[in-house]
């Protein structure tokens, strides 16, 4: 028997409300940071498989979520594309060559630093109770690339977005091999075992609005085009953070089955303007979740009241803050597991 949360993704509302959060697997969790101490750095502990497979269950044993999330990163695409990747400490990722300076056609493509990958997925889908959605994930080609341009993370993506002015040819070959290896990736990782998988474009609020629908939304499309005709029993969730008023297009021009909502969209409006029947996933703001009070449980009913009449995954408007108790946590469990709307 599916769990509520894939039941939830298929369109189908049940008694209850399934919830995970974004990064529940990470450094708010002490079992993680003593993991993390043992075992060094964070790609080394990405490609330990067994190291990475007890991350992504720590906060199921803990908590009881009904889904979990793949421990990985979003830029293990670049790095399997040929790009080196380093994750420094207060700097954040490094990619080299960034594609600013150097040519696409530059790289030498290493396939086989996505195996290590799909083992994760394997074990830890060998570890769950069929009552938890093992999660896939990987990162949309618009945000990928905007690292793997600049060679890092920046504020505004200025070197990406200036380069899809100046050179749309060049950068939109960077996209398609993205989407490409995109495809690939999110294939074995459904083969090894997710049982659902999300793209996460964390940088799509950058784009103006035509700039959105070639970046994001059509690379986008052609992702969940290509799993849908090989896999078409596994529901895409699409997340673009910063969409906006263009999250109904998203929605509807992508072809995603459930949709993500950020902590800046109101509930209200989201429920109102997305396609009817659609699942959709969020909105609590990760912050509140940190700052926790009376006012977290009260948010987190005002999000369960607004989308009470469509099929809701109940998660935060981006990943959990690193320095979120874990009481704060618990209230948030407490308050969606009460909720019979």
């Amino acid at each position: 028997m599916p769990g509520i949360l894939l039941d939830t993704l298929n369109g189908r509302r049940g008694d209850g409300v399934p919830l995970w959060l974004m990064r529940q697997a990470g450094r708010y969790l002490p079992e993680y940071r003593e993991l993390r101490a043992e075992k060094g750095g964070f790609l080394e502990l990405v490609y330990d498989t067994d190291a990475a497979a007890e991350v992504t269950l720590q906060p199921i044993r803990r908590f009881g979520f009904d889904g979990a999330i793949l421990f990985s990163d979003i830029l293990i695409v670049p790095y399997a594309m040929g790009q080196d990747l380093a994750f420094l400490t207060g700097e954040g990722p490094q990619l080299s060559p960034p594609l600013v300076d150097a040519a696409l056609d530059s790289l030498a493509a290493v396939p086989e630093r996505l195996a290590p990958i799909y083992d994760t997925v394997a074990k830890v889908k060998t570890a769950l109770g069929d009552e938890t959605t093992l999660l896939g994930f990987a990162g949309s080609p618009w945000t990928v690339a905007t690292y793997m341009v600049a060679g890092e993370g920046s504020r505004d993506q200025h070197a990406a977005r200036a380069m899809a002015y100046r050179d749309p040819d060049a950068f939109r070959a960077i996209v398609d091999r993205i989407a490409a290896v995109t495809i690939e990736y999110l294939c074995g990782q459904i083969e090894a075992g997710a049982e659902a998988v999300q793209l996460f474009d964390s940088w799509a609020g950058s784009l103006a609005p035509d700039e959105f629908e070639r970046w994001v939304i059509a690379p986008n499309a052609a992702i969940v085009a290509a799993l849908r005709e090989r896999h078409p029993a596994t529901p895409v969730i699409g997340f673009p953070k910063g969409a906006g008023e263009k999250l109904p297009a998203y929605a509807r021009e992508t072809a995603v089955q459930a949709v993500g909502v950020d902590e800046a969209l109101d509930p209200a409006w989201a429920a109102r303007e997305l396609p009817a029947g659609m699942p959709v996933q969020g909105n609590l703001d990760p912050l509140l979740l940190l700052a926790g009070g009376a006012r977290l449980e009260q948010r987190a009913e005002t999000v369960l009241r607004a989308f009470a009449d469509r099929p809701h995954v109940f998660n935060l408007g981006h990943g959990i803050d690193r320095r979120t108790p874990i009481a704060h946590v618990e209230t948030l469990i407490r308050t969606v597991r009460a909720w019979r709307g």
